[in-house]
């Protein structure tokens, strides 16, 4: 096979047939996938649940209000009650799920009122038939209730019962409850308390009133809740089984397709262009201290983890300290899924800047100003961020909490200036990809031609998807100056970054990196990279766009999203089955060189793949996203299974690989080792596993039990929590485990940091000591 060491971005590929049909394919496939969730975004507005003006008791005594339900939506978000427990399903599985467990309570208040009215008993002295009766008259009219009325009028047990339910939970929320590991809203007061009861009361009628003309509920029956009468729908069952059979035939086409048209003996020429060591540009030097951040963060992170794991085991205190006073466990729940996004999304912005000379083969003019610029600026957002969300929990923060301290949503927790910043940010980071791609007006005229001529090649499509990365960030700051007053509007936005952005910009992102690496260590060729990326972003866009659907079963969206997300959620699998076959191939590739300069960077990258495939796919896409079981599932601790490994399994280990990859890179001729980096891979996955076997699977599957068998309110309680202590504690040896590794890692990106510092650490570059230490492959 002939080798090519000329990278430049002109004239590098021939003409492929294949390769020139999958990117038509693939640009109508991103056509279509947005079309399609734009007439779904159009549906979700027209028929989410509608909030009436008035409640009202038959006498006309006001229940509560829309303004009120509206104030209360505001001041849940301000106390981030989303970080201490959940509202359909959606935030922490450490407190309650509110619309579950406010709906038994409801369901509750209102049978005894019923049973007043109906036998001037209390319910615990009527007769087993007479229970019954009440029973199915409190379900009635919980279904009956019609939403869509500007001014509805509730039955007397109905409009009681909720007025006592306000008053249980405006008092909740302003005591601390040791026991529960609650501490209470200091954000809200004994108004906003009370509005927030409303909010919380309104939702979890939305889970049980029908919608018009339809015999189940706004959020198709979820929570699974047989005492009020919330039971599986129809279509949760059919599609179900339709799903399944369709990913089957899913795997036989792409499996062919792959087979027959991409992996076909390559005559493509290579060009092992990373082989070639040479002396840093002033851009690369300065991305160093990017990479000194995320081992910090990732330390922060899995701190603040193990504190939060000791709260469900020991929910009084840590180990007989009371912190909740002062570092409550939803601020704690705050840090810990914001600073992944934090250390994974400087890996990725570090790892683009630092290859995109070495894929231009020349440094733009000021690089490296916009590189210390992008730091210090994400470095205040993040700081400012973090602070914001502390002091607006807290109740420091008064008008300007929602600007300043926190949304209160989940993984969007940071004040809406602090977002707009973070948006800024990734649009300046894909900026200085692009300029570090093409750092003359020759190369930048040239890329111009070949995109719209149709001549793409995968240098377009990586800074494609950093844009991509950034643009789809965006979408979660809907509306951008106030607040929602639908929460299922705001959580459908919401998904579009935890989700949208995940499965789709992330996988984009991740398919091209991965591939570009791939080519320019010699392994592939451009051709078959280009025909693979070319696929699997046309299965990463059917799966992560419209897929998406999977998460808006039971917010208040309508219907259609059982079809829709099943369908299509079950594509994700696919992509993942080919990342994993493609890691596969590579790691015979790797074994076949005699000399290999990158294993330490590849160990990261397969693993990854291997994780993508199992977390995300396994633990996700392939199990828990079928409506069936997912009707179940939902809220328990089998999704915070596949978080784990499929956010840190999947895109941790790919943004520590690449990492891995630039230090290698840096360090030339000089001394290397993979010793520490390799411990930690491995104590990593180890930590994982054991995460996965002594928590999340023997929590998880019994409490999917407990929700079968008693529903999710319970499954949810300090009841069933109490049964899983010895499980609860047993997090600890994989935390440990995992904090070692993360150690390793961390002195080990330092002591590999001395090329990004030579007037610090005395090591001076010159190109001979950089030139290669690979030999030419035959």
């Amino acid at each position: 096979m002939s080798i090519n060491t000329n990278h430049s971005l002109t004239h590098i590929a021939d003409h492929d047939p294949v390769s020139n049909v999958l990117k038509w394919v693939l640009l109508i496939t991103a056509i279509v996938c947005f079309a399609f969730v734009g007439w779904g975004t159009y549906e979700t507005y027209q028929l989410a649940p509608p909030l009436p003006q008035t409640f009202s008791s038959p006498s006309g005594q006001i229940v509560m209000t829309e303004s009120d339900i509206i104030a209360g939506k505001a001041g849940f978000q301000r106390a981030d009650l989303m970080d201490y427990g959940s509202l359909y399903g959606m935030g922490s599985y450490f407190g309650e799920d509110y619309t579950a467990k406010y709906l038994v309570r409801l369901g509750q208040l209102i049978e005894n009122e019923l049973a007043l009215q109906m036998f001037s008993k209390s319910l615990a002295d009527l007769s087993t038939g007479a229970k019954y009766e009440v029973r199915l008259a409190m379900q009635q009219q919980l279904k009956k209730l019609d939403l869509s009325q500007s001014n509805l009028i509730l039955t007397s047990a109905v409009s009681k019962s909720i007025q006592q339910l306000q008053a249980e939970i405006s008092k909740q929320l302003l005591n601390h409850d040791a026991k529960a590991g609650w501490t209470k809203a200091y954000s809200l007061n004994d108004k906003s308390a009370l509005e927030t009861a409303d909010f919380l009361i309104y939702s979890s009628l939305t889970t049980v009133s029908n919608r018009p003309g339809k015999d189940f509920s706004y959020t198709n029956n979820w929570p699974y809740e047989p005492s009020v009468g919330n039971v599986a729908t129809n279509a949760t069952f059919y599609w179900t089984w339709i799903s399944f059979c369709f990913v089957f035939f899913g795997f036989g086409a792409v499996l062919y397709i792959y087979h027959r048209y991409l992996s076909e003996a390559d005559a493509g020429v290579k060009t092992p262009f990373l082989l070639e060591f040479k002396p840093l540009t002033d851009s690369q030097r300065k991305v160093g201290k990017y990479f000194l951040i995320v081992a910090l963060v990732l330390l922060a992170q899995i701190g603040v983890g193990a504190i939060m794991a000791h709260y469900y085991a020991e929910r009084t205190g840590f180990y007989g300290i009371d912190i909740s006073k002062f570092l409550p466990f939803n601020f704690l729940r705050d840090v810990h899924i914001q600073t992944p996004i934090v250390w994974i999304g400087l890996s990725w912005i570090s790892a683009a800047i630092f290859l995109a000379p070495v894929i231009s083969g020349k440094e733009a003019r000021w690089q490296g100003f916009f590189v210390d610029f992008l730091f210090w600026v994400t470095l205040f957002i993040v700081a400012g961020a973090i602070i914001g969300n502390y002091l607006g929990i807290m109740g420091f923060i008064d008008q300007a909490w929602f600007w300043l301290g926190n949304q209160g949503l989940s993984y969007l927790q940071l004040g809406r200036l602090w977002q707009i910043g973070f948006c800024i940010g990734l649009v300046l980071w894909s900026f200085i990809v692009f300029r570090g791609m093409w750092p003359t007006w020759s190369s930048l005229k040239t890329a111009t031609v070949e995109f719209w001529t149709g001549n793409i090649h995968l240098e377009h499509l990586f800074w494609a998807s950093t844009i991509n990365v950034a643009v789809l960030y965006c979408f979660g700051m809907i509306p951008l100056t106030g607040i929602e007053k639908s929460f299922t509007i705001t959580d459908f936005w919401r998904w579009w970054v935890v989700h949208l952005w995940v499965e789709q910009s992330f996988e984009f992102f991740t398919v091209c990196a991965t591939a570009y690496l791939l080519m320019g260590v010699g392994l592939v060729s451009r051709r078959l990279v280009e025909r693979t990326v070319y696929f699997e972003a046309i299965l990463i866009f059917l799966g992560g766009v419209i897929g998406t659907g999977h998460h808006w079963y039971w917010t208040g969206t309508p219907d259609m999203w059982i079809p829709l997300g099943t369908m299509f959620s079950f594509i994700e699998v696919l992509p993942l089955t080919l990342l994993i076959i493609d890691a596969i191939e590579e790691l015979h590739l790797i074994k076949k060189q005699k000399i290999f300069s990158y294993n330490l960077a590849y160990l990261y990258i397969l693993g990854a793949a291997f994780w993508n495939f199992v977390g995300a796919g396994v633990f996700g896409g392939g199990t828990l996203n079928a409506p069936l079981i997912n009707y179940y599932e939902h809220g328990t601790f089998l999704s915070l299974n596949h978080a784990h490994t499929a956010l840190f399994g999947a895109f941790g280990l790919l943004a520590l690989g690449l990492v891995y990859f630039c230090l290698r890179y840096a360090t030339g001729n000089h001394s290397w080792s993979d010793r520490y980096g390799t411990w930690a891979f491995w104590l990593y996955n180890g930590g994982l596993v054991l995460w996965i076997l002594l928590n999340f699977f023997p929590i998880g599957w019994a409490q999917l039990m407990d929700v079968y068998q008693h529903g999710l309110a319970h499954s949810r309680s300090l009841e069933f929590y109490n049964t899983t202590l010895l499980w609860q504690w047993l997090r600890t040896p994989g935390d440990i485990v995992f904090a070692i590794g993360a150690l390793f890692m961390a002195y080990d990106f330092i002591i590999k940091l001395r090329p990004f510092f030579p007037s610090f650490v005395g090591v001076k570059h010159e190109a001979e000591a950089l030139s290669t230490v690979n030999k030419p492959i035959n």
